[in-house]
């Protein structure tokens, strides 16, 4: 009975720690018998198509209204030859590049991914991504005990909240200690004085989760003199085209978030994660990369070089249980990528910038708004004079979509009640932040 899960105390301790004493408790809820959902008993397919859109027409897309969301899920332009691209037979190898023979298209792909994502974060190797942004922060917190042989990671303030709570959730097991600072919005929090040589890592994000940018070069340097790492998060990757890279700065592991770049904002997915550090480090690195190399005719090709992972060797000596990468997510991503070249890379990004200094300059003109960080990239917080999902609520009900309040992650925190967190980006129009400052006035 090896293959059986779990076993009767399994489960009393998994109910007990839910708080029910049953599995039938979980169902509770249900009403008894079966339910009456009232449905027809046959639609033609026409027919189907005009009612769910019918129901699809009572949400407010982002698209169909000035929309300032972001908060780590970003809304970018997206080519029209990008989903025509991602769909060419060359990538439609089925699942994992297992059998190179058959998936040049797929390996070439994450070769290329692979390379933009070192360009870009200023590292010297990358893998062909995580699941997302919160998973590669998890696994880099994982990956610096190993190469340190310590157990304490520290989480900035500046970290997603969603980042951190995927932290602490995939390494609660691993008898390692994670101290998580409060949030920080004023972004005053002293790092450099908590470094110590007990630490196995500091992780910081950079922009942070209330805007803030930041050089980290001192604290690298902290971090290094104390023999820990330093772990940069980028939950925005357009940032990365006019914000100093963190390798550049002396990080020695770089997560992030690629899912701005690769499609819409569909709901918080799918993302991909984004992962890059030191070549000295590579055998500590999770998930998979894919190398170039030749074949037995000298013709070049790319195969899967190195995949430390459960699926590979024994599972006691993997250095992640990450599956799979993201790839067709990376594949968006690097098309994406492709399309803009360096020059447009960078381009986007000071159009992202230009629009929210812009944007939080005439918000700093209404009485009782005040802009937080003093220097960021395309999303910042502002307190305001009244809870911050007040304004949302009441906004949204003149179909403005202003923001995200910071107490939507910070449910108990008094001192973020009236934060809320902007985002302007390239698709931001100046009628956008018209009808912003408009609705503001009336509302507050």
């Amino acid at each position: 009975m090896r293959y059986l899960p779990l076993t009767d105390a399994d489960r009393s301790a998994m109910l007990a720690t839910i708080g029910v004493s049953s599995i039938d408790d979980l169902f509770a809820e249900l009403p008894p018998g079966k339910p009456d959902f009232d449905l027809p008993t046959r639609k033609t397919e026409l027919d189907v198509e005009r009612a769910l859109q019918s129901f699809a027409r009572q949400n407010m897309s982002c698209a169909d209204v000035p929309s300032f969301l972001g908060a780590g899920n970003y809304r970018h332009h997206t080519p029209a030859s990008l989903d025509h691209l991602i769909q060419r037979g060359e990538f439609l190898t089925a699942y994992t590049p297992y059998q190179p023979e058959i998936s040049q298209g797929t390996l070439q792909t994450i070769y290329e991914f692979q390379s933009q994502v070192a360009l870009i974060t200023g590292m010297e190797i990358a893998n062909a991504s995580m699941y997302d942004g919160a998973t590669a922060c998890a696994e880099a917190a994982a990956m610096a005990c190993r190469v340190t042989k310590r157990n304490t990671v520290l989480l900035s303030g500046s970290v997603h909240p969603h980042y951190r709570d995927v932290t602490e959730t995939q390494l609660k097991h691993l008898d390692l200690d994670i101290e998580c600072l409060a949030p920080d919005p004023m972004g005053i929090e002293d790092l450099i004085g908590r470094v110590d040589e007990s630490l196995a890592c500091v992780v910081v994000q950079n922009p942070g989760f209330f805007g803030h940018l930041r050089d980290y070069a001192a604290l690298a340097n902290a971090c290094q003199s104390a023999g820990a790492l330093l772990v940069v998060c980028v939950a925005e990757p357009v940032s990365l085209g006019l914000v100093t890279p963190p390798g550049a700065m002396g990080a020695d592991i770089v997560v992030g978030e690629g899912q701005s770049l690769a499609g819409p904002a569909s709901f918080g997915g799918p993302g991909v994660g984004l992962f890059a550090t030191r070549e000295k480090y590579i055998r500590q690195m999770p998930g998979r990369l894919c190398g170039e190399t030749v074949d037995e005719d000298g013709q070049r090709g790319f195969v899967l070089t190195l995949s430390t992972r459960e699926q590979h060797i024994r599972r006691e000596k993997a250095t992640s249980n990450i599956c799979t990468n993201s790839g067709l997510i990376a594949l968006a991503f690097s098309v994406h990528m492709t399309l803009l070249g360096e020059a447009g890379f960078t381009q986007l990004a000071e159009v992202n910038h230009a629009n929210a200094v812009t944007l939080a300059e005439r918000l700093e003109d209404i009485g009782g708004v005040r802009v937080l960080p003093s220097a960021f990239f395309n999303e910042f917080a502002v307190s305001l004079p009244k809870p911050a999902a007040e304004v949302v609520e009441a906004l949204a009900e003149k179909r403005i979509l202003c923001g995200v309040p910071a107490s939507r992650f910070y449910p108990s925190c008094e001192e973020l009640e009236n934060v809320l967190l902007i985002t302007a980006t390239e698709l931001t129009s100046h009628d956008d932040m018209d009808d912003l400052i408009a609705g503001l006035n009336q509302v507050l």
